[in-house]
């Protein structure tokens, strides 16, 4: 065990490459936001027609590669910035974190309500939630190479997914199915509340999965928010804004539906 540890400490900081965190909208951040977006475009157009099975690989895919990046990301914390102590304030359970167990998840139902559900949440709020990390990018800049490179990868295949599940028909049509999406993040909401209070103490109080609290919130302006109102009001401002965003990310998609006669 301890030649274990040994080997995991030199290899996180063999690959600790320090940077100068680069700024919101610096070359940096809009050539890969451009160029990302692009290529996103590209891959999901050209992959639009595959067969089930070559689907379902896509999804498996996608989502093995988030959990790997994110397993690197988890052991980074935990051997070479933690000095071997849990950092629950990175606890994979955010509402950008959920893809990496429903691409998995999806690629292994049979067709139907629940992978629909699944298919319209990703293409609603998850696909918001890339976005929105692009339009704000202070929670995806490190002070790592490693770290820096792993959220913008991250929140950009959260991107292409959407994308991707759009072009190929399987996405949230009817308001209906947004209905189902955002009950779906109601409910993951709740479930996150449930794992804040459960790591609480463990956590000293440094876990705030989807932001609701009973942590302040560290998001724009819902930090203000919190802060002088607490936490519960920003909470109660939080969902319905998430829910509204998700809502307009949805309309596109809704208008390429009815254009397309593919409501169903």
């Amino acid at each position: 065990m301890s030649n274990f540890v040994e080997f995991m400490d030199k290899l996180m900081e063999a690959t600790a490459w320090k940077m100068t965190p680069p700024p919101a909208y610096g070359a940096f951040h809009l050539s890969f936001t451009f160029i990302g977006i692009a290529l996103c475009f590209f891959l999901a157009y050209k992959l639009r027609n595959l067969s089930e099975r070559g689907h379902r690989i896509v999804m498996f895919c996608t989502g093995m590669f988030l959990v790997i990046t994110e397993v690197y990301k988890q052991c980074f914390y935990y051997f070479y910035r933690e000095n071997h102590e849990y950092n629950f304030g990175i606890f994979p359970f955010q509402l950008c974190s959920v893809p990496m167990y429903l691409c998995i998840i999806a690629a292994f139902l049979k067709p139907g309500k629940i992978q629909n559900g699944i298919y319209g949440f990703m293409t609603t709020y998850n696909l918001l939630g890339g976005i929105m990390a692009f339009i704000e990018p202070s929670g995806i800049t490190h002070s790592y190479w490693t770290l820096t490179l792993h959220a913008y990868l991250w929140h950009m295949s959260l991107i292409f997914i959407g994308i991707y599940l759009i072009l190929s028909g399987r996405f949230a049509k009817t308001k209906k199915d947004y209905l189902h999406a955002t009950v779906t993040f109601i409910v993951l909401c709740a479930l996150a509340f449930a794992i804040n209070l459960t790591f609480w103490d463990v956590s000293g109080g440094n876990i705030n999965m989807f932001f609701v609290g009973p942590r302040n919130s560290s998001l724009i302006v819902f930090k203000q928010i919190s802060q002088q109102f607490g936490w519960y009001i920003s909470t109660l401002l939080y969902i319905p804004t998430v829910a509204l965003g998700a809502f307009i990310v949805f309309l596109p998609a809704h208008l390429y539906a009815k254009k397309k006669n593919i409501l169903r």
